[in-house]
């Protein structure tokens, strides 16, 4: 099975009102869980659908081109640009 890859999109900033993050829109608790070996496939592929279920215009759009394109490429959009542009 294939193993699922984590929402992050190397936006890395929390929103002081809601503590989500602006690129993934989880939670320091939510970012903590992904990372331990213990945390299921089921868990990830719920947190998955509430993380963009948290967004809407803009951020959704960019969440999904830059996780899609992680997916397939393994690097998120704005760590592309941020390697072209070194």
């Amino acid at each position: 099975m294939d193993k699922i890859v984590s929402p992050c999109i190397s936006i890395c900033k929390t929103d002081p009102v809601t503590g989500f993050c602006y690129g993934c829109a989880r939670t320091d608790q939510e970012k903590k869980i992904w990372k331990y070996e213990s945390t299921d496939r089921t868990w990830k592929e719920k947190n998955l659908d509430e993380i963009q279920k948290r967004m809407e215009g803009w951020q959704l759009t960019t969440f999904r081109e830059s996780y899609n394109h992680k997916l397939k490429n393994g690097i998120s959009l704005f760590k592309k640009k941020n390697s072209e542009s070194n």
